[in-house]
């Protein structure tokens, strides 16, 4: 019964208790090894936001690589009575065999949108729904909330450095979802050794505090990093944390920080400060709980780029996407399809295996267009959205790994920039393109 493996870091217990009670039962019943598709979609998107953007399958297909069932898993769920034995065996021997079929990351995506659809077994399916949720979940508010961040920066880069107001392994994981919604780096070291993804950082106003005055603290800074270093200025007050900067490091000065104060005032002070004091090419960077709309308030400022931390990493007001995995179709004891769906008021699904597409007029999206039950052609209006991701078990390694972000960065660039411009404004409104959805 026991799994002996060593040497990976299981995910199969970042779930909830009754994913595996339901399995239990069903195996019981005689329904467990019936064929199912479950789907992952939002019922909306979060109030007045006009598309959001799919994140976390990556991060998703690496843990279902490590969704096993080791010694110690199983010991518990033996010990707390959780299933039964012939559960228990079942566990043991867990590897997901089904086929997974997904939105790229980085795509744009709207209420309804089939985000992914994980067809197998119903015992293999629906085990994974909690770790799928909390993936997906997370990832895809962070991703949709760099966008919006990206898209209000006009061109400016942006840095993620939101380490310190997340779990740590939400950390990382915001710093993936940021670089595929179009920032450029990130403060956080484990997201650059797992993923590729540049860091960034000098020092903060402890470094400052820790010597004798300012100018103490930025020779030692520039002593060790060099003149093409960013200098923090605001520690005690920033006109003189300029002047100090420019005299410890010279022209050649990368940029100064600001970090408080009105930080459309501040830059504006400090671009005349450094051009009189001979720093025409030093920029500056602004930090300071930035969100979309602080950012979208200083396109008028000479500002070079932004740092974001707590607002980004908690999804800018939306820190879940409302994503929900359900079950819409499985075979009866007959192996015939049927189609299921929740009725519920309010919290109602559509049943069927779905196909999803973006039709196009004169390369800008015009709608999601949704068709269930049956493959459709799509003509050439038509750019479907839906890739595979996993076959018969087997991970497509296209879409994990740091090369995945980088092409998922790609990826989400080209198609933000192929929604009507009305997707582009920061103002509540409705979705940007309508669902469409038809029967085949």
């Amino acid at each position: 019964m026991r799994n002996t493996q060593r040497g990976i870091s299981p995910t199969s217990f970042f779930t909830d208790h009754y994913e595996l009670t339901m399995v239990d039962a069903a195996r019981k019943a005689g329904t467990a090894t019936r064929r199912s598709v479950f789907e992952l979609f939002a019922r909306r998107l979060p109030a007045g936001r006009r598309y959001g953007v799919s994140a976390g399958q990556g991060r998703f297909l690496e843990g279902l690589e490590n969704f096993r069932f080791d010694d110690e898993h199983l010991g518990f769920l033996s010990d707390h009575h959780v299933v039964s034995e012939d559960t228990l065996n079942w566990l043991a021997e867990y590897r997901f065999t089904g086929n997974i079929f997904a939105y790229a990351e980085g795509e744009p995506y709207f209420p309804n949108s089939p985000l992914m659809q994980v067809e197998s077994t119903f015992q293999e399916a629906v085990i994974l729904e909690t770790y799928l949720l909390s993936v997906h979940n997370y990832d895809t508010a962070v991703a949709s909330a760099a966008s919006r961040m990206t898209m209000a920066a006009g061109g400016r880069p942006c840095i993620e450095m939101g380490s310190r107001r997340a779990h740590e392994e939400a950390a990382a994981a915001a710093a993936r979802a940021a670089a595929i919604a179009g920032f450029d780096s990130t403060s956080n070291l484990a997201a650059g050794l797992r993923y590729g993804i540049t860091t960034a950082g000098t020092a903060a106003h402890s470094f400052t505090l820790l010597h004798d005055d300012e100018q103490a603290a930025f020779e030692a800074q520039v002593a060790a990093m060099g003149n093409q270093t960013t200098l923090l200025v605001d520690t005690y007050n920033i006109e003189q944390g300029i002047r100090h900067a420019v005299d410890v490091a010279g022209p050649e000065l990368a940029y100064v920080r600001i970090d408080s104060g009105d930080l459309l005032e501040e830059a504006h002070h400090a671009r005349r400060l450094l051009d009189d004091l001979g720093n025409t090419n030093t920029g500056i960077v602004v930090t300071s709980d930035l969100d979309e709309y602080a950012i979208a308030g200083l396109r008028s400022a000479p500002v070079d780029s932004y740092g974001v931390g707590t607002q980004l990493v908690t999804g800018s007001g939306a820190p879940t996407a409302s994503l929900v995995y359900k079950l819409t179709t499985r075979q009866d004891q007959h192996g015939n399809w049927i189609d299921v769906q929740k009725q519920a008021e309010g919290k109602s699904s559509r049943g069927g295996r779905k196909f999803a597409a973006r039709r196009m007029h004169n390369d800008v999206a015009t709608a999601e267009v949704v068709i269930a039950d049956e493959q459709p052609a799509w003509d050439a209006d038509h750019r479907p959205l839906l890739v595979q991701m996993v076959t018969d078990g087997e991970i497509d390694s296209r879409y994990t790994g740091a090369a995945a972000v980088t092409q998922a960065a790609a990826h989400h660039a080209e198609t933000l920039a192929a929604l009507p411009r009305d997707a582009r404004r920061l103002q509540d409104g409705e979705p940007a393109i309508p669902t469409i959805f038809a029967l085949h």
